[in-house]
């Protein structure tokens, strides 16, 4: 069983940044495929950015490319999404998860943990 738990969201002007975190429990974080996603009111659950067991390999939704990252410390069991140019449609529960079966993956079913999720609020 793995624990998720993110934290580092808020209330963001447009343009502005701000870097969730999301801490694992457990002693095999680095065997574990880890994901974000975003659900905003009204939508479907979405794939943001996903990063494989090393960190090797990394895929990112069109809509954030080139102004997310993802990246991961296996050291401390913790994954981070870093937002840069935040925009109004980013507006969003944000989720992290965890998967063992696929080395990454950016479909939600590939996914056996989830995170209670932190709300990012971006104003215009």
């Amino acid at each position: 069983q793995v624990q998720l738990v993110e934290s580092g969201g808020g209330l963001v002007q447009a343009g502005g940044s701000l870097r969730l975190s999301c801490a694992a429990s457990g002693r095999t974080f680095s065997s574990y495929a880890m994901g974000w996603f975003r659900q905003a009111p009204g939508k479907e659950r979405e794939s943001v950015a996903a990063i494989s067991w090393t960190g090797g390999s990394t895929d990112y939704a069109d809509s954030v490319k080139g102004r997310f990252t993802i990246s991961r410390d296996n050291a401390k069991n913790t994954v981070y999404l870093q937002m840069n140019s935040l925009k109004p449609e980013d507006t969003a529960v944000y989720y992290c998860a965890a998967g063992t079966k696929y080395s990454i993956a950016t479909i939600n079913t590939r996914y056996d943990f989830w995170g209670q999720g932190t709300q990012v609020t971006v104003s215009s």
